[in-house]
């Protein structure tokens, strides 16, 4: 088992390259930013569907009302996720320009806008108006969306790297002459979509996003199946077992399918079919991540309730809450759960266990698939129930699920809780032949008319005290006045583990009258807001960001730094250790 985690820890700086790629990151951070527009549309639309289980149906005009706002919410999030796909992209383009050459987002997004919806949009025409059809605007557009994105910025970039641009006099204004630097770009870009969207149509008689659902249909079928689903979040939690954050590499090639499929289920739902599609965000939040990846939520209970080892009581206390709401870096770092040859068969099988347990209920049972989007913070078992409509097929499902993580991780855990006492133990007999010893030294001085030791090293240790004491408090007083006025921002993958470090900082400085601001975000969301902190800081799952961040900080002038599995938790957990981590970091 270890040779094999040693192969796999060996090709991390290539997963850790994957991660990076400029493209899978734009697509990721991206779709990121749109979540919002999906849970919020996803409320309406439980409001509207859920009473329909109990038999309850709401008057037309109400009905009518709440399913305008999930249709003009989810049904432009294509719209949406080519602008910030393109805007992370241009971000990304933007580090290999020169800083004052770089590539304007805001046109780059109004150029992706105006692109896909030339691949992906018919004209619709009354006699009385015309209009757009609205078909492969949302969910179904997605891979379009992407595609429009990354054309766009590789045009932009094209022109604004050889300054090919109307160029305006020094005396017309920075904004004036920034409008009409984007036309050339801006026209090329719109020109090549509109040209393409002829060809293209004149040639198969649809439009792009129509061809694009219809080459990859294939694809997204077999990733629904025993197999696509093993592959996919067993690769998920390999990653992660070797310290690269696996939702990062995997999630990207199947988010457009992730929230197509919801779509489709809750259409085919409302027309009184069956919802039938396995591969769904909300089985990849609830059921296969249920307490993080590598589905831990039954392990932290273990580490909390039943183990002997007083260490992993300590961490299983400490990571309990976070793990509820689906933020187990605690755990995995702290345990330590990453590169632990102990639990890497149930950290790997238990989520494929999971969605399997899942697609059989589907498959054989009838049970609707996922239908509505929750935050992906809502513990797992109350987002499973929630996520497939309160189905009665549900709550079963998710009895055993719970029981089968429980069977894959006892073994491996009581074996580690055993290694863990056995060292505990090594220890505690060390220090008693310590105590021993220091007996056995003092009764042999008292006896040849010797000082007391005791006394001598008491003595020694006030005189320390008093003499280190001002320096304590002059080192106390400098790292607070090095902090006073500061910002520092935390960034992680999703935004929560971030959390965890960026409270306790605040925790510590208000307690200590320190001015330090602190904040917490998921890594992509920070370009804009890098000129307003004096310090970032990477969590451990974004440690293989820090190339491409120093060159973010750079343009700014601020300072970054990246911390390591265990140190990040220790610092969340110590607020004097992470005041002077931070206070070290800025000295530099």
């Amino acid at each position: 088992m270890e040779q094999l985690i040693a192969i796999i820890e060996k090709g991390q700086p290539f997963f850790n390259a994957i991660a990076r790629n400029k493209y899978l990151k734009a697509i990721r951070d991206g779709f990121i930013s749109v979540i919002p527009i999906i849970i919020f549309s996803s409320i309406f639309c439980l409001v509207a569907s859920v009473p329909n289980i109990w038999g309850f149906y709401w008057p037309d005009d109400i009905n009518n009302a709440l399913w305008k706002c999930y249709n003009y919410s989810m049904g432009i999030l294509a719209i949406a996720c080519a602008a910030t796909t393109a805007k992370h992209f241009a971000d990304a383009q933007n580090r290999d320009l020169p800083k004052n050459n770089q590539i304007n987002f805001i046109s780059c997004m109004c150029a992706a806008i105006i692109g896909f919806l030339l691949l992906s949009s018919d004209t619709i025409a009354t006699d009385a108006a015309s209009g757009f059809n609205t078909t492969y605007l949302g969910s179904k557009g997605l891979l379009t969306a992407f595609i429009a994105a990354f054309v766009t910025g590789i045009i932009y970039k094209f022109f604004i790297k050889r300054n090919i641009t109307v160029k305006m006099p020094e005396q017309v204004p920075p904004n004036i002459s920034q409008t009409f630097k984007d036309i050339i770009p801006f026209s090329v870009c719109i020109a090549v979509f509109w040209v393409f969207d002829i060809v293209f149509r004149a040639a198969f008689g649809f439009c792009f996003a129509q061809g694009v659902i219809q080459v990859f249909q294939p694809l997204f079928t077999a990733a629904d199946g025993y197999i696509g689903l093993a592959v996919i979040y067993g690769a998920m939690s390999l990653f992660w077992f070797v310290g690269v954050h696996g939702p990062s590499i995997v999630e990207p090639a199947i988010a457009a399918a992730l929230v197509a499929n919801m779509t489709d289920n809750l259409a085919a739902f409302q027309a009184g079919q069956h919802a039938s599609a396995v591969l769904t965000q909300g089985a990849q939040y609830f059921v296969v991540c249920m307490g993080g990846t590598g589905a831990t939520l039954v392990l932290v209970f273990m580490f909390c309730f039943l183990a002997k080892s007083q260490e992993m009581r300590a961490v299983g206390k400490a990571a309990i809450v976070p793990v509820c709401f689906a933020v187990n870096e605690p755990l995995l770092f702290a345990a330590p759960i990453v590169l632990n040859p102990v639990f890497f068969v149930p950290f790997v099988f238990a989520p494929i266990a999971n969605i399997w347990i899942l697609k059989i209920f589907i498959d054989f049972l009838g049970m609707n698939g996922f239908m509505y989007t929750l935050p992906w913070t809502l513990p797992g078992p109350i987002g499973t129930i929630m996520g497939l409509g309160f189905q009665p097929l549900a709550f079963v499902m998710l009895a055993i699920i719970l029981v089968v993580d429980f069977a894959l991780y006892y073994p491996f855990f009581r074996a580690y809780d055993a290694q863990k006492c056995a060292e505990e133990a090594e220890i505690s007999q060390e220090e008693l032949d310590a105590k021993n010893a220091e007996k056995a030294a003092k009764l042999n001085d008292a006896f040849q008319g010797k000082a007391d030791a005791k006394s001598v090293a008491a003595g020694a240790a006030a005189e320390a005290v008093k003499s280190d004491a001002p320096a304590a408090a002059t080192t106390e007083a400098t790292a607070a006045s090095d902090l006073n006025g500061k910002r520092v921002l935390v960034l992680c993958q999703g935004g929560g583990t971030s959390g965890l470090l960026a409270n306790a900082l605040a925790k510590a400085a208000k307690e200590r009258g320190i001015d330090l601001e602190t904040a917490a975000e998921a890594y992509g969301n920070h370009v804009d807001m890098l000129p307003d902190f004096d310090l970032v800081v990477l969590a451990p799952q974004a440690a293989s960001y820090l190339a491409d961040l120093q060159k973010d900080c750079e343009r700014v002038g601020n300072k970054c730094v990246a911390c390591r599995g265990k140190q990040y938790i220790e610092l969340s957990q110590n607020g004097d250790k992470s005041l002077a981590f931070v206070s070290e970091q800025l000295s530099k």
